[in-house]
């Protein structure tokens, strides 16, 4: 097979773009070069992200986020001192992403008519500069001041939502927090059921997770998620999580934080190439998934690349995003047939959203 489309399911476009300060219409190396020197953030300088390497690596469809947290007194992680506050970034990240759109950058896909016509035209369409299809989702629900808010979002183009992301949240408990759903999550999923936005359960506590499962009853995905029992850690999946979500007919998306896909690394001391973490490492979490499923069905990327890390925690072998590519090949010495390839690289996150939005 040469050069397969790509669906990605997680990337952080906005976030780079309206907190790092990164015009991705410029190249990679003019990214870089623009931040040369600066100390703010860890990753600065190491960006792999941008149009340009969205379309050499063929990465047509992308599931992109608005993410604003909101932190209540005490709380160490970063984020904004109101709901108010996090929603009025993520309304500035919406924006973003409309300017991009009407720059030419950007196609927004909300329903299946859209999703085949942006298949169809990226099949037909030989210009270096194409629209890059984008799927709004939401990281972590706390800029929904009220349950209200979620159908304002609906309307302007949300389509997918991760109740949370780190740490306690206003809805539900996410990655290194415990406990369940909070007194809002229930009437939050029951509005996301009637308005068939998809449940995103990256992210959440283990507690949270399975309370979210038992109450929600439309379509779930895990948009950037690996396997516990590869690397132990909270954030990961178990393996009763996963038949969880196999049951479901849930897609699972291949997350390329380094942390996440070899052991024992520590974040700002680890090196890739020490740790021997590649690409390859990424097809030990995909086997993994499949040996639990029996097939290659509920496997995807969501590759997270530039989710506030850049080359400094990724895998060796990636210098931009489109060297995603390189993941045909590595499943092909794994012994997936060519029908399964196609599955991870595009077709069955293609094939939940058509059930999804059918």
């Amino acid at each position: 097979m040469a050069n397969p489309f790509i669906v990605d399911a997680h990337l952080d476009l906005s976030m780079n773009a309206m907190e790092w300060n990164r015009d991705l219409r410029k190249s990679i190396t003019d990214i870089r070069e623009r931040e040369k020197g600066m100390t703010d953030k860890a990753d600065r300088g190491n960006g792999v992200v941008n149009f340009e390497e969205l379309r050499k690596g063929n990465i047509g469809l992308v599931v992109a986020t608005q993410i604003a947290r909101y932190v209540a007194l005490g709380n160490p992680l970063p984020g904004w001192n109101s709901p108010e506050q996090a929603w009025a970034q993520t309304q500035g990240q919406r924006m973003w992403y409309k300017e991009m759109e009407s720059c030419g950058e950007l196609t927004p896909i909300t329903d299946l008519e859209s999703l085949e016509k942006h298949l169809v035209k990226w099949e037909t369409d030989s210009s270096a500069d194409k629209s890059i299809g984008y799927i709004l989702s939401l990281e972590g629900a706390d800029s929904m001041i009220t349950v209200d808010y979620l159908e304002k979002a609906y309307w302007y183009g949300l389509r997918a939502l991760g109740p949370a992301h780190y740490g306690p949240g206003r809805y539900a408990m996410g990655t290194d927090a415990t406990g369940g759903l909070r007194p809002k999550g229930k009437e939050l999923l029951k509005e996301m059921e009637r308005l068939n936005i998809i449940l995103d359960a990256t992210h959440l506590s283990d507690d949270s997770f399975w309370e979210a499962l038992d109450n929600f009853n439309g379509h779930v995905w895990t948009s950037h998620h690996n396997c516990r029992a590869l690397v132990d850690h909270n954030r990961q999946l178990s393996d009763d999580m996963i038949k969880e979500l196999i049951s479901r007919g849930a897609v699972i998306g291949g997350v390329l934080d380094a942390w996440m896909m070899v052991p024992n690394w520590i974040r700002g001391k680890s090196n890739s190439i020490e740790l021997n973490c590649n690409l390859n490492k990424l097809m030990d979490h995909y086997d993994h998934i499949c040996q639990l499923a029996g097939n290659a069905n509920h496997i995807g990327i969501g590759s997270d690349l530039d989710g506030a890390y850049g080359k400094e925690q990724s895998p060796y072998d990636i210098e931009t995003i489109a060297d995603l590519q390189n993941i045909e090949t590595l499943l092909a010495k794994r012994g997936y047939s060519e029908a399964d390839i196609k599955k991870v690289m595009h077709g069955n996150w293609l094939r939940f959203l058509r059930k999804a939005w059918s």
